[in-house]
């Protein structure tokens, strides 16, 4: 359950870096995103591995990705329509 919570854990580590490199255009964006959203689901797989239970600290790391998620959408989109 450590184990894939860890794996989890390294992705958004992951994503955050990918967050911090240059943007150069929306598609860039997008790669972030897609990144985001699979450490959704790793996130999703830890709570369920650990039976819901880490003290409602996954709970809300999955609904700050969550939040995460909707902005760099709404950031693609907003960068689409500027071109």
């Amino acid at each position: 359950m450590r184990k894939l919570l860890l794996v989890s854990f390294v992705s958004c580590l992951l994503a955050g870096t990918a967050m911090a490199a240059p943007v150069h255009d929306w598609k860039d964006l997008q790669d972030v995103h897609a990144k985001v959203q699979k450490c959704i689901k790793e996130m999703e797989r830890a709570r369920a591995a650990n039976h819901y239970d880490m003290a409602g600290h996954g709970a809300k790391a999955e609904d700050l990705l969550r939040q995460v998620e909707r902005e760099l959408h709404m950031a693609i989109e907003a960068a689409k329509n500027a071109k």
